[in-house]
């Protein structure tokens, strides 16, 4: 019996949360370990379109346990929020299904603000924040200032902690020519939803040891992709926070030895939203054609994403970051119409020839990708379940990305339906 870790290994939407949603079908407890409400998970469920931005993608399945771990800056309202949506829909959730970290720091509006005052005075040097206050949140959480959902059990903690974290932004605010925020509105507006926070609010390191020691399966579902962890990605065009497979074990409360599978989520092509460099970016008629055949939005902001050819060489560099024990391979029949496909197989640099991305932002733009060709299939892969009936076309453009990335590819989805795809190797049980 294993645990697994599902991470993306490009820059995010590679399709986590349609994988993590099948996945969760063998786990009993599914975890989120990092990032906030700016990362989005679509699934489609016989017919049912669900977007969640917090609460873990099992979350929509029967008899599974949901956590949100102390790695997860957590904006109460969109919570409740998406608590509602998903109820509206159908899906009960509950004590008894979500458990939500007592040691996770909170999101609040002074948070929103400070995102978007900074976004906006950046200019061209902006990073392409989601603004919804995740940055901030995470750098007073570093500066151990922040509020965490445990304050919210005591009126008198939450006046001092705010005291220590508005005397913080309120000087900042002021050196920008910005109103002060008030202590005592905050106050009011926690105090107004604490009980429904709270509710949900228990020691998460302790239940997931309880469930490691009744032998439940356990999968940790990461948000965004390892290109835009805060140490490894494209810096400074980075989320805040560690989004690598080691992630999971300090963004929940274990040790690194409870994750025994890695599962990194790979698109067939490459896509990035926000600002930031992408060597195989198309900004031509094919980018956008994968762009609308894939529907390359963001589920939480719905920026139009970038689009371009697979990078093998950034995806191998992930893979050997994070300790990827294998692919899932998202969205091949994106690829279905196209004449020739590209793979970028190496880098060109001042005229030399390079097997990595380089970690200074002004080489990563400069790079140039070296491709490696193949003859389109044009045949519908679309809801294909067996690796056999695939087009031999796709099979060796399947083969050739497998074998140089060097990880085996575990898993082919061929459309966002939950049953449409193609199981290679069972993480559980591998």
């Amino acid at each position: 019996m294993k645990n697994v870790a599902v991470v993306g290994s490009q820059w995010g939407d590679e399709g986590k949360g349609k994988i993590v949603d099948w996945l969760s079908s063998e786990a009993d407890v599914v975890v989120r370990f990092q990032g906030g409400h700016n990362a989005g998970h679509t699934l489609v469920i016989n017919g049912i379109t669900y977007k969640l931005r917090l609460l873990p993608s099992g979350i929509v399945r029967q008899n599974k346990i949901s956590i949100i771990g102390n790695g997860v800056v957590v904006d109460p309202w969109a919570l409740l929020e998406e608590i509602e949506e998903l109820k509206l829909k159908g899906t009960d959730v509950n004590e008894n299904n979500l458990i939500l970290s007592e040691a996770a720091t909170l999101i609040l509006p002074f948070h929103r603000e400070m995102d978007e005052i900074r976004e906006d005075a950046a200019g061209n040097s902006k990073i392409g924040t989601t603004r919804r206050g995740i940055g901030p949140a995470y750098e007073d959480k570093i500066g151990r200032r922040s509020i965490r959902v445990m304050d919210l059990k005591s009126e008198k903690n939450l006046d001092h902690r705010l005291d220590a974290i508005l005397s913080h932004h309120n000087t900042i605010r002021k050196g920008l020519g910005k109103k002060i925020y008030e202590k005592e509105q905050v106050i009011k507006d926690l105090l107004k939803i604490a009980q429904e926070i709270l509710k949900y609010s228990q020691p998460v390191w302790k239940k997931i040891d309880e469930f490691k020691s009744q032998g439940k399966k356990i999968l940790f579902e990461g948000a965004q992709g390892i290109l835009l962890d805060v140490d490894h990605g494209t810096y400074p065009f980075v989320t805040s926070s560690n989004t690598v497979a080691a992630s999971a074990a300090i963004g929940s409360g274990c040790g690194p030895n409870s994750i025994n599978y890695v599962l990194g989520i790979t698109k067939a092509y490459t896509t990035r939203v926000g600002e930031g460099p992408f060597p195989t970016e198309l900004t031509n008629e094919i980018g956008e054609k994968l762009g609308t055949k894939g529907k390359e939005f963001g589920t939480v902001t719905s920026r139009k994403r970038r689009c371009g050819w697979f990078d093998g060489v950034l995806v191998r560099q992930s893979i050997k970051i994070s300790g990827i024990d294998g692919i899932a391979l998202t969205k091949l029949d994106v690829l279905d119409e196209l004449d020739e496909i590209k793979m970028c197989i190496a880098y060109e640099l001042d005229g030399k020839k390079i097997d990595y991305l380089p970690a200074v932002v002004n080489d990563q733009l400069r790079v140039k990708p070296i491709y490696k060709s193949f003859e389109g299939w044009k045949k519908p892969t679309n809801g294909i379940k067996n690796f056999d009936d695939l087009p031999e076309k796709a099979k060796i453009y399947i083969n050739s990305l497998e074998k140089f990335i060097e990880a085996k590819i575990s898993s082919i989805s061929t459309s966002p339906e939950r049953d449409d795809t193609i199981l290679i190797i069972n993480p559980f049980s591998s």
